[in-house]
C-alpha cells in the first residue's frame, strides 16, 4: 500500500519553479529559459503520474520509472534551493555594509564559477527528465486528475466532545462501580478493558477518568499512554510527569523511585494506563510493585488489545468492550456528518451513510472517521464514492489497516498526503506541539499556497485543522497558545503503510533512497544507521541515555547528509556543536533543545542562512549567543535560554522574518535588547521562567503585527512602572495575552494591551497572588472570547460591566476561593454579571 508521492512531490516543485521568487532568481542569472524547460517536462510527466502510481503494483518497471522521476524531481527541488542560497547570501553581502570582514565571512562564494556549476546541473536535470518523458510512452499512461478530493467547502464544526460519547453508558457505569466500590486485600485492583483497535477504548477511558464523581474520590489521577517497548524508567517519569508535573528526565532510576514513592505514598491514586502491549508478566510485577505505596482504595485501569495482557496484568476478570451497536454507530455519523438537525433535509444522503455505517462492522473509530470526512461535503456522489469503494472488499485480518481510514486518506488533497505521511517519522504514541510540526512541514516546503502572501504558518495550522477534523489528528490538549497532538495508533500504522519508501521511524525500516529518519541511540546500535544518508531531508537523533560517542558520530552524520532540511539533536547529551554544521547550506530547521553542556556555538552556526527555527531552549549552559547571529537572515522562529545577563544589540533584533521569538530558562536575564522595535513582522512573543528579568523594553509597543504575548514565571519582573511611557493608540493587533507567575503585580496594567482593546480575544492569568481586583477596562474588550482567572487567591470580586462582554463564550475560575464563592450559579453576588456566559466552569468554593 506504499504510495510513491511522485504527484505530489512534483506538484511542489511545480509552484516552487512557477513562484515570483523563482522568476526573479531565473532572471538574476540568465537561466530563465532553462528553468521553463524544466516546468514543461515536469508538467508533461506529473499529468500521467496518478495513472502510474495505479498501475505500479502490475509492473515492476513501472515502479523503478516513477522512482527515478521522484528522485529527479528531489534533484530539481535541491537545484533551485541552491539558487535561493547564493540569492541569500547576496542579501547578507549587501546588508553587511563592513565589506570585507562580511565578504571573509562568505568566503569561497565566486559567482562565475556558481553560474558555471548550476549551467551544468540545470543542463544535467533537463536530460534526466526527457529521457523519464521520452520512457513514459512504453507504459501506455493517460492523464489523470484528482477526482476523488473532497475538499473543506465549509466550516466544519467543533468535535463531538467526549461528553457527547454515544452508546457507552452501561460501560461507563461498569469502570466507575469497579473504581468505588471498596474491595478487601492489599494488592491493588487492576480492571483491564479488553478491545480491538479503534473499538473506543481510550474514549470510554477518558469518559470514566474526566467524571465528577471520580475526580472527587481520588487524591490523584494518573494518565499514562504507554509505548511498545514498556521501559519503567520511562513510564516511571511518565507517572511523576502526569501526577505532580515534574519532570525526571534528567534523574537516574533510583532517583526517580525515590521521587515516585513520595508521589504516591499514603495518597488514594486511579492511574490509566493506556493501550498496553507488554507480555512479560516479569517487568509487569516490577512496576506493579512500584506502585504499592499508595493508600487503601487506589485503582488501575489498563487499556489493551491483547488478551495475554489482561490475563497477565489483571486482579479480576476483565471488561470486554464489545462493538457499537449500529443504532449507536448511525447515531455518531449523523452527528458528526451533519449539523443538529440538518440530516431531515438530506434523506438522500442519510440512506448512503446507513450503507457507510454498516461496513464500519461497530468500529467507532471507522464511524467518526467517514463522519468527519463526509461532513464537508453534500454532494451525493461524494458519499456514494465512499460507500461503493473497493476497500471494503479487502479481506480483513486482525491487524491490517481500517478499510475507512485508508478511505479517508484517499480522500484526502495531494498536498496533505505527504503532510500526513511525514508524520509516520514519529515512534508511536509521541505526543508533538502543532507549533513544532508547522516548522518542520515548512522546512520540507510541504506548505503550500496559491496566495503567495499566505504567511506559511497560517497554511500550516489550516492543514492541522484539515487533519484533526478528518480524525487524522488527535488533540491531548488545547492550551491557549499550543495545541499537543497525537495519533492513534491504528492512524499510525495507515501513515507508516503509505510513507514506507520514504521514511525510518523507530524499528520500522524501509528500502531505497529514506528521506526522513527518527533514531534513537539509546535503543538503537549507531552502525544499524543507514548506509545511504545523502538523500536525507529530516533526520532526528536521539540520545537521552548517553550511550553513543556523539562527539564523534554527529559531525561524521552531519558530513554524510548533505541535504538536510531538519536536524534534531534534543536531548543529545552533546558538549559541542560540530563546526561541520555550516556545510549544511539547505538546514531549514534546528533544534539543539535540552543539551545542557553546550556552552557556546561556533560562530558558523551563522553561515546557514535557509535557516528558518533555532531551537536551543534548556540549553543552560548556553555563556553567549553567536556574535553573527544577526546574518541568520531567514529566521522565523528562535527560541533561546542563555546565562547572559543583557543581549547584545543589533543582534536579535537584526533578525526582520521572525515571526515567533521565545526566551525560555534565562535565570540570569535583567533585560531584552531595547531595539524589539526593529522586529516589525514579530506575531507572537513567549517570556518563560526569566527569574530575574526586571523590566520589558519600551519597544515592545511599536511592534505592530503582534498577536500572541506570553509572560509566565517571572519573579522580579516589574509591569508597573512603564504605565505612562508605554501609553499608545488603539491600532493594536494582540488577540492572545496571558500573564502568570508575577508576583510584583498587584493590578494589570492597560499597557499590557498595547492598544488592543478591540482585537484581544483571549485574556489568562494565573499564580498573581498579590492581585486584589481586576481593572475596569476589562468591560471594553469587545472581542473577548475566553477568559481565565486561575490561582489568585487575593481576588475578591468581578469588575462592573462584565455583562457587557457579548462575545465572551468561555469563562474558567479555578484557585480563587473567594471569587469563586460569589460566581455560584444563580446564588452569587457576580452571578449577573456572568450569567450569559455559554461555557463557565468554577471550581470547588472556599466554606470556611
Amino acid at each position: 500500500m506504499a504510495e510513491s508521492f511522485a504527484f505530489e512531490i512534483a506538484g511542489k516543485v511545480l509552484e516552487k519553479l512557477g513562484s515570483a521568487a523563482c522568476e526573479r532568481i531565473s532572471l538574476a542569472w540568465g537561466v530563465r529559459e532553462e528553468f521553463e524547460k524544466l516546468k514543461l517536462t515536469l508538467a508533461a510527466i506529473r499529468a500521467v503520474v496518478l495513472d502510474a502510481e495505479q498501475q505500479q503494483a502490475r509492473s515492476l518497471e513501472l515502479s523503478l520509472w516513477l522512482q527515478r522521476f521522484k528522485d529527479a524531481c528531489y534533484d530539481v527541488d535541491d537545484l533551485i534551493d541552491e539558487f535561493e542560497i547564493q540569492a541569500l547570501r547576496r542579501l547578507v553581502l549587501k546588508r553587511g555594509s563592513t565589506g570585507r570582514k562580511v565578504r571573509h565571512f562568505f568566503s569561497g562564494s565566486n559567482p562565475w564559477a556558481f553560474n558555471f556549476r548550476m549551467g551544468y546541473k540545470i543542463k544535467k536535470a533537463n536530460e534526466m527528465l526527457n529521457k523519464i518523458a521520452a520512457e513514459k510512452a512504453k507504459f501506455h499512461l493517460t492523464e489523470k486528475h484528482e477526482t476523488n478530493v473532497i475538499h473543506r467547502e465549509r466550516e466544519t464544526y467543533s468535535f463531538v466532545k467526549t461528553s457527547s460519547v454515544i452508546g457507552r453508558d452501561e460501560a461507563k457505569q461498569h469502570l466507575v462501580n469497579f473504581l468505588m466500590n471498596p474491595t478487601d486485600g492489599e494488592d491493588i485492583p487492576v480492571l483491564p478493558t479488553v478491545g480491538i483497535g479503534g473499538i473506543g477504548k481510550t474514549t470510554l477511558a477518558q469518559l470514566v477518568f474526566n467524571e465528577e464523581s471520580v475526580k472527587s474520590h481520588f487524591e490523584l489521577r494518573i494518565w499514562v499512554c504507554v509505548t511498545e517497548d514498556f521501559d519503567i524508567k520511562q513510564l516511571m517519569i511518565k507517572i511523576i510527569k502526569s501526577a505532580i508535573g515534574m519532570n525526571c528526565k534528567d534523574m537516574n532510576k533510583e532517583e526517580i523511585h525515590k521521587v515516585l514513592q513520595d508521589c504516591l505514598n499514603g495518597k488514594r491514586f486511579f492511574m490509566v494506563l493506556d493501550d498496553v502491549w507488554n507480555e512479560d508478566k516479569k517487568i509487569w510485577s516490577e512496576l506493579k510493585d512500584l506502585l504499592c505505596g499508595g493508600a487503601q482504595g487506589s485503582r488501575i485501569i489498563i487499556t489493551t488489545r491483547s488478551r495475554k495482557v489482561a490475563t497477565i496484568t489483571g486482579t479480576i476478570p476483565p471488561y470486554d468492550l464489545e462493538h457499537l451497536s449500529y443504532d449507536n454507530c448511525l447515531s455518531l455519523f449523523l452527528k458528526l456528518a451533519f449539523k443538529e438537525g440538518e440530516e431531515k433535509q438530506h434523506d438522500n444522503l442519510v440512506r448512503i451513510g446507513e450503507g457507510i455505517v454498516q461496513k464500519c462492522k461497530g468500529v467507532a473509530l471507522a464511524v467518526k472517521t467517514l463522519g468527519s470526512l463526509l461532513c464537508s461535503t453534500r454532494v451525493q456522489h461524494d458519499w456514494e464514492l465512499v460507500r461503493d469503494s473497493e476497500l471494503w472488499k479487502l479481506k480483513q485480518e486482525e491487524n491490517d489497516i481500517l478499510p475507512a481510514l485508508k478511505l479517508s486518506y484517499d480522500h484526502l488533497p495531494w498536498y496533505l498526503k505527504q503532510c500526513f505521511a511525514f508524520c509516520s517519522v514519529f515512534p508511536k504514541d509521541f505526543e508533538f506541539n502543532h507549533l513544532f510540526l508547522i516548522s518542520l512541514w515548512m522546512a520540507n516546503g510541504f506548505l503550500q499556497s496559491p496566495n503567495e502572501n499566505e504567511e506559511p504558518e497560517d497554511v500550516g495550522n489550516r492543514y492541522i485543522q484539515e487533519l484533526l477534523s478528518r480524525s487524522f489528528f488527535q488533540q491531548v490538549e488545547d492550551g491557549i497558545f499550543f495545541s499537543t497532538l497525537k495519533m492513534h495508533d491504528l492512524v499510525h500504522d495507515l501513515a507508516l503503510s503509505v510513507a514506507q519508501n520514504e521514511v525510518n521511524s523507530c524499528n520500522h525500516y524501509s528500502t531505497g533512497n529514506v528521506r526522513h529518519l527518527w533514531f534513537d541511540l539509546s535503543k538503537q546500535d549507531a552502525s544499524q544507521l543507514p548506509n545511504n544518508l545523502g538523500c536525507l531531508q529530516s533526520l532526528f537523533l536521539l540520545d537521552t541515555e548517553g550511550k553513543a560517542d556523539n562527539e564523534s558520530l554527529i559531525p561524521e552524520v552531519i558530513s554524510r547528509s548533505k541535504h538536510l532540511r531538519v536536524l534534531g539533536l534534543a536531548e543529545c547529551n552533546l558538549e559541542q556543536l560540530p563546526s561541520n554544521i555550516s556545510y549544511l547550506k539547505q538546514l531549514r530547521c534546528l533544534s539543539l533543545a535540552y543539551n545542557g553542556n553546550i556552552k557556546r556555538f561556533p560562530n558558523s552556526i551563522c553561515n546557514l542562512q535557509s535557516l528558518r527555527t533555532l531551537d536551543f531552549s534548556g540549553c543552560g549552559g548556553i555563556e553567549e549567543l553567536p556574535k553573527d547571529i544577526r546574518y541568520l537572515i531567514s529566521l522565523r522562529e528562535l527560541t533561546v535560554t542563555t546565562k547572559q545577563t543583557r543581549l547584545q544589540e543589533n543582534g536579535i533584533s537584526c533578525l526582520i522574518c521572525l515571526r515567533r521569538l521565545i526566551f525560555s530558562e534565562c535565570e540570569n536575564l535583567e533585560k531584552l535588547f531595547e531595539d524589539i522595535q526593529n522586529l516589525t513582522a514579530l506575531r507572537e512573543l513567549y517570556i518563560y521562567e526569566c527569574h530575574n528579568l526586571v523590566s520589558l523594553p519600551q519597544g515592545l509597543k511599536y511592534l505592530p503585527t503582534l498577536e500572541s504575548l506570553s509572560i509566565l514565571n517571572c519573579e522580579k519582573l516589574d509591569l508597573t512602572m512603564e504605565e505612562l511611557e508605554l501609553e499608545r493608540e488603539e491600532d493594536g493587533s494582540l488577540r492572545k495575552l496571558f500573564i502568570g507567575g508575577v508576583p510584583k503585580l498587584e493590578s494589570l496594567p492597560q499597557w499590557i494591551l498595547l492598544g488592543s482593546t478591540k482585537t484581544l480575544q483571549c485574556l489568562a492569568i494565573s499564580n498573581l497572588e498579590n492581585v486584589l481586583t481586576l481593572p475596569t477596562w476589562i468591560q471594553h474588550l469587545t472581542s473577548l472570547q475566553s477568559l481565565e482567572i486561575s490561582i489568585c487567591p487575593k481576588l475578591l470580586v468581578l469588575p462592573e460591566g462584565m455583562q457587557h462582554l457579548t462575545a465572551l463564550k468561555r469563562l474558567i475560575i479555578e484557585g480563587c476561593p473567594k471569587l469563586s464563592k460569589r460566581c455560584i450559579e444563580e446564588t452569587g453576588e457576580d452571578w449577573p454579571k456572568i450569567a450569559h456566559v455559554p461555557d463557565f466552569y468554577c471550581d470547588e468554593t472556599d466554606d470556611e
